[in-house]
């Protein structure tokens, strides 16, 4: 199933993030959909960063190592326990552990840097039409009637594929290329930018390890998670603006399968990499 959206504002997703703060180093996040029997794990990600960021000042986040350990239970508030690992003069470490039901379900490892000069260089965009050239998920929601239930999730992301719909696609596919930007204003908080790219970064990662192979996240001939995701920050971005996501997999075996993707500002400046291993066990026929 998918956890794209369809809404025209931004309201739910901030909501998602503005975690509350019961002690020091201890913050309370909630999951605000109830219909999956399990919370996504780029929420538990993405609320795991922002309790690491809370304890940060001056710093910009340029990595993030996330492991689900176990389901999250969607109906239940998650608390993460942050632990200061290293505050140095150039890099802070941080750890957090996603807590629920007395079980560690997430831990995640994150590093902050102070912004300094150095070499630079980027890989460029690849040549693709642009975001205002392409239909939108909600388009495509109501020009069909066919977008599976969970595309209606109010966390106001909009979406747009630049080819053919992962629910349309016939044929195994190499690359899975869209555009999203979060809907409203976010702010100037570069760790809430940062969490709604960990956030969306999730969505369609595992997809890309079944396309290769003609199957899409509907096919019903296979079990799949999430079991780790990393981040790297390169450059500062804004993700109330267009963010350009390739996606593809160099690999599968034994039940999982590895991911990676690259996303890019609508500028072309390449803003973030992400890697991700995904469970993808295949259902045994009669």
């Amino acid at each position: 199933m998918y956890l794209l959206t369809v809404s025209d504002n931004g309201a739910r997703l901030i909501e998602l993030l503005d975690l509350e703060q019961v002690e020091v180093n201890i913050f309370r996040g909630v999951s605000l959909d109830e219909v999956r029997r399990r919370v996504f794990g780029g929420q538990v990600a993405a609320q795991a960063l922002v309790a690491a960021g809370r304890t940060v000042e001056g710093r910009r986040v340029h990595s993030l190592h996330a492991y689900f350990l176990r389901p999250g239970d969607p109906h239940h508030p998650i608390l993460y326990v942050v632990d200061r690992i290293r505050d140095g003069r150039s890099f802070t470490t941080r750890t957090v552990s996603g807590i629920q039901h007395g079980e560690t379900i997430l831990s995640l490892s994150c590093s902050f840097h102070v912004d300094e000069e150095g070499l630079v260089h980027g890989d460029a965009i690849p040549e693709v039409p642009a975001p205002d050239r392409l239909v939108s998920v909600a388009e495509i929601a109501r020009q069909r009637g066919e977008v599976p239930t969970n595309f209606a999730n109010t966390y106001g992301l909009d979406v747009r594929f630049v080819s053919e719909s992962p629910w349309t696609r016939k044929g195994p596919s190499d690359h899975e290329r869209l555009w999203f930007r979060a809907s409203g204003e976010f702010g100037d908080d570069p760790i809430i930018h940062a969490a709604v790219v960990t956030f969306a970064s999730d969505l369609t990662l595992v997809d890309t390890i079944l396309q290769r192979h003609g199957m899409t996240p509907s096919d019903e001939n296979f079990v799949g998670a999430s079991l780790d995701h990393c981040v790297w920050f390169h450059r500062p971005f804004r993700a109330d603006q267009w963010l350009f996501y390739d996606q593809t997999s160099p690999v599968a075996f034994g039940a999982r399968g590895l991911a990676r993707g690259l996303l890019f500002a609508e500028q072309g400046e390449l803003v973030a990499s992400v890697v991700q291993e995904g469970l993808v066990r295949l259902k045994k026929t009669p």
